[in-house]
């Protein structure tokens, strides 16, 4: 049973972000596609929902080579627009594989940066270990069933998968989230916007109880890049990964004149593969290349006995979305 909430419709901007300072208990309402589902099961239990959905924080503007995208647009809307198709391709392919059309047309940019983990011990408050949901208390994926955790960006603390297909390109192209708290604005790369589970897997953000994100500004590629996102599943159907790629390169005369990097289903934040782009960039088209990329963006995995497989399959999963990029392999 769902703990009982108030529910309240603030009129603008910052009455919500007010509304919701101003109250620990209060929360954000967007979409709700993740949050009613961590209320039903108790792992959420807000005083006070403030509904959002209703804000004018949602539509599409291109200016010159980026992409602004209100936070209350929705998945779907993201993925048909003209721009994405042409010049972010891996972005609409995140999107797509990333969720139902019926949960697309309802979950929003905002909320889906947000989402919640898909931790089996995270989602079950009835005496599984989490120190996540309730730190200090320790972490039950370490010894149990972990096929689907993190091995980037994990410890002994936390190996809870960060679960976001979306955020996997986003961090790949340099995205920036505008903020609005109650003293005003900020922008923050998503790159520096994740937070490392370290000795807090409780803090998973740098936002302050009450900002909210208002847009999401997405750097467009060059024209004539190529980007692409592979995600591996055990099934085809709506799943969340168990490795992914994002992916996009400029190639010039056999040479990668500009590579972009980033691995979804291994990390417990969004995973920018720096060192395996710094390999690529100016280096020749080849398997050699790519492997050796590989090799680096998976240099020192924190497994556990359930999750040792990811490191190869996340290996051959950079090495598969390059060769396909790079026409090395149909």
């Amino acid at each position: 049973a769902m703990t009982p909430f108030e529910y309240v419709r603030p009129d603008d901007v910052a009455g919500a972000v007010t509304m919701v300072s101003t109250d620990l208990g209060a929360s954000y309402l967007a979409g709700g596609t993740t949050q009613l589902d961590l209320m039903k099961d108790g792992v959420l239990a807000p005083e006070r929902l403030v509904d959002i959905s209703r804000l004018p924080l949602r539509g599409i503007t291109r200016r010159d080579d980026t992409l602004w995208v209100g936070a209350l647009t929705t998945m779907e809307e993201l993925a048909a627009d003209p721009t994405v198709a042409e010049r972010v391709y891996f972005v609409r392919e995140a999107l797509l594989l990333g969720a139902s059309t019926q949960l697309r047309n309802m979950a929003t940019i905002g909320g889906n940066l947000l989402q919640r983990t898909r931790c089996r011990y995270f989602r079950d408050p009835t005496g599984m270990m989490c120190n996540k949901r309730t730190p200090g208390s320790g972490c039950a994926a370490l010894t149990g069933v972990a096929r689907m955790h993190a091995i980037l960006g994990a410890s002994e603390q936390c190996i809870a998968v960060h679960a976001s297909d979306l955020c996997v390109p986003l961090v790949a192209l340099d995205a920036v989230v505008h903020i609005q708290g109650v003293g005003g604005q900020r922008s923050v790369p998503l790159t520096e916007f994740y937070v490392l589970p370290r000795d807090r897997p409780d803090i998973e953000n740098v936002l302050e109880h009450g900002e909210l994100i208002t847009q999401v500004e997405i750097p467009l590629l060059p024209i004539g890049a190529r980007s692409g996102y592979l995600k591996v599943r055990d099934r085809a159907s709506y799943e969340f990964a168990l490795t992914s790629a994002a992916a996009a390169l400029l190639i010039e005369d056999g040479t990668i004149t500009k590579a972009r990097l980033a691995l979804g289903g291994v990390g417990t934040i969004p995973w920018r593969a720096r060192e395996a782009e710094a390999i690529l960039n100016g280096a020749a088209v080849s398997d050699e290349t790519f492997r050796a990329a590989a090799e680096v963006a998976l240099r020192d995995p924190f497994t556990v006995s359930g999750t040792v497989f990811k490191v190869e399959l996340a290996k051959r999963t950079i090495v598969r979305i390059m060769q396909t990029l790079s026409g090395s392999r149909s």
